[in-house]
């Protein structure tokens, strides 16, 4: 039984709270948050106990931790987790700073505990079975990829301040979905980028609606491209071309019933938030996460992942600020 305490009491999660809850082999035996009513009342839904982060650290009756607490907490945590010897589950991105994700995992690897970075997206059922046909060579050697992510609506402009920008919060995802789908690392990206759907998200410098094109070293390409707004709902689809055909992943609607009539053929809407959509994508990584610690295996995604993720993230800042074609520089060590 892997007893876990969860750091952070938000949606995110509770979202972890509720996998944990039918596993039988994991279990939430304390919850922290900065708000005291939202710890106690996941601590009620799960039996745990109300601890602070740094008791859930220190105490010998919890052998791992997830962390969903705000981004600029992650440095801190990791290395106090990883030094108190707990397995560690980190929401992205680990960090905003590459230097300082090194620095975490210096701390990761010399403590020698599992570490997980959560791009649950490779876990969601479509695109992690859309990756498994590649790699048995469906399509044969891929030539062309396409990512499409468009969220329903823009944050708020007060998250878009301390987001990290959109390639590092948004585009991220898509930036491993891109390593995770084509086999090897990108070493080139040019992006672009305009604010077309909220003017104040330009006052307070990030960008709306972007796209990057990445080259690997072998030749295959991918572009990628985000938005803050789709009128019609969560958009997330993959088109991968190669040798031998294409294979591609669609929208997740709301049902699956169609009409037809004289009108035309009618489905019902995608799914409308990021939770119901991935939903699936959460419980698979959280039960991988606890499948990996219990048997002694390295959970991936890995924190070297995570760091070559934010790495391609602040090679697409570069390219957009630059105007250029930017070479990706993947640095592993602290200098």
């Amino acid at each position: 039984m892997l007893r876990i305490g969860i750091l952070g009491a938000g949606r995110i999660g509770q979202v972890h709270g509720r996998t944990l809850k039918h596993l039988a082999t994991a279990q939430a035996v304390a919850v922290s948050d900065y708000f005291d009513e939202a710890a106690q009342k996941l601590a009620d839904e799960h039996g745990a106990k109300v601890m602070t982060t740094d008791e859930i650290i220190a105490s010998s009756e919890v052998d791992a931790v997830i962390i969903g607490t705000p981004t600029d907490t992650h440095f801190d945590i990791i290395q106090a987790a990883a030094k108190a010897g707990k397995a560690i589950f980190c929401e992205k991105p680990v960090d905003l700073s590459t230097d300082r994700i090194r620095e975490c995992l210096a701390v990761v690897d010399e403590a020698k505990v599992p570490f997980m970075t959560a791009f649950n997206r490779r876990f969601d059922p479509n695109f992690a079975l859309l990756e498994n046909q590649l790699r048995n060579g469906a399509v044969g050697d891929v030539e062309m990829m396409t990512i499409m992510s468009r969220d329903p609506s823009p944050p708020p402009v007060s998250y878009i301040k301390s987001s990290g920008g959109i390639f590092r919060d948004m585009m991220i995802h898509d930036l491993d979905m891109a390593r995770f789908l084509l086999g090897e690392d990108p070493t080139e990206i040019y992006a672009t980028g305009s604010c077309l759907v909220d003017p104040d998200i330009g006052k307070a410098g990030d960008i709306d609606t972007a796209s990057a094109t990445l080259k690997t070293a072998s030749g295959k390409i991918c572009s990628i491209t985000v938005s803050r707004r789709a009128s019609y709902g969560y958009d997330q689809r993959i088109e991968v071309h190669g040798s031998k055909g294409m294979l591609r992943g669609h929208n997740v609607h709301e049902n699956t019933v169609e009409l037809a009539n004289a009108d035309g053929f009618h489905t019902s809407v995608v799914q409308n938030f990021f939770l119901e959509r991935y939903a699936d994508a959460y419980r698979n990584e959280m039960i991988h996460f606890v499948d990996a610690v219990n048997s002694g295996k390295s959970p991936q995604p890995s924190g070297e992942d995570g760091l070559k993720a934010q790495q391609l993230a602040d090679a697409a800042a570069l390219s957009l600020e630059e105007q250029r074609p930017v070479l990706v520089q993947y640095k592993r060590k602290i200098d």
